[in-house]
């Protein structure tokens, strides 16, 4: 990952009409003891037809334990 982070889950994946894709992939960006403290972060990495990277962005930090409201 262009982080140097490793991948923790792919929670989604995009079609951008152009032959590209926009991936969404959690990380761990700093592990907590106990892990449901730990501070996760949704990344989007958008990659074009040839694979090659076209953008990424952190798009949300939120602690493991949370939930979306």
């Amino acid at each position: 990952m262009v982080t140097g982070l490793t991948p923790h889950a792919v929670t989604g994946i995009r079609s951008r009409g152009d032959g590209g894709w926009s991936v969404l992939v959690d990380v761990v960006e700093l592990a907590r003891i106990p892990d449901s403290t730990s501070v996760m972060a949704t990344y989007r990495v958008d990659v074009d037809a040839d694979g090659e990277l076209a953008a990424c962005e952190r798009l949300r930090r939120f602690t493991r334990g949370a939930t979306d409201s």
